[in-house]
């Protein structure tokens, strides 16, 4: 979850809850917390950023929902993104009761996607028990299954944001 989001969430300004996060780094190693790159920060913001040289800047509209931004306007700090660990250790540094039920939705959250994930696992199981009593002539079906069940593989860093394609003229 990107910084700003969660401030939203704790109802504190996102440069509180960097200062907060930085007076205790220690308890923010690599794994639980990391900046986006200059790249992966921009591509978050044109997902949701709509160029317009006569409007202001919009901050009331949440991070999901377009933001009109006057031209020119840049990212002045890059995001830092929390995994789940980094979400569970807040709660030791932002200690209101508003961050303590946010914590609570937050790891809720965490795992309904777990089981989510979990039941994607026991159906792939189930597949390829299906796949061993069936003959050779129903391969084909259960390998385009396999490819759609598959998320692409990639290295390095995951990207942040969608992907827009162009429709094919």
């Amino acid at each position: 979850m990107l910084d700003a989001d969660l401030a939203r969430l704790y109802e504190v300004e996102t440069r509180a809850l960097i200062q907060a996060v930085k007076r205790n780094i220690e308890r923010f190693p690599a794994d639980f917390m990391f900046q986006l790159t200059l790249e992966e920060a921009r591509h978050s913001r044109s997902q949701t950023v709509t160029l317009n040289a006569q409007d202001a800047l919009t901050t009331s509209s949440p991070r999901s929902q377009p933001v009109t931004m006057k031209r020119g306007a840049n990212i002045k700090y890059l995001p830092y993104a929390f995994t789940e660990q980094g979400v569970a250790m807040l709660s030791s540094v932002l200690r209101s009761p508003r961050a303590v039920q946010v914590n609570i939705e937050i790891m809720r959250a965490f795992v309904r996607l777990r089981r989510m994930l979990q039941a994607n696992a026991d159906l792939d199981r189930k597949l390829t028990a299906l796949e061993k009593k069936c003959d050779t002539q129903f391969r084909a079906v259960f390998d385009a299954i396999r490819q759609l069940m598959a998320s692409p593989k990639r290295k390095g860093r995951k990207p942040i944001g969608f992907e827009v394609r162009e429709p094919a003229a």
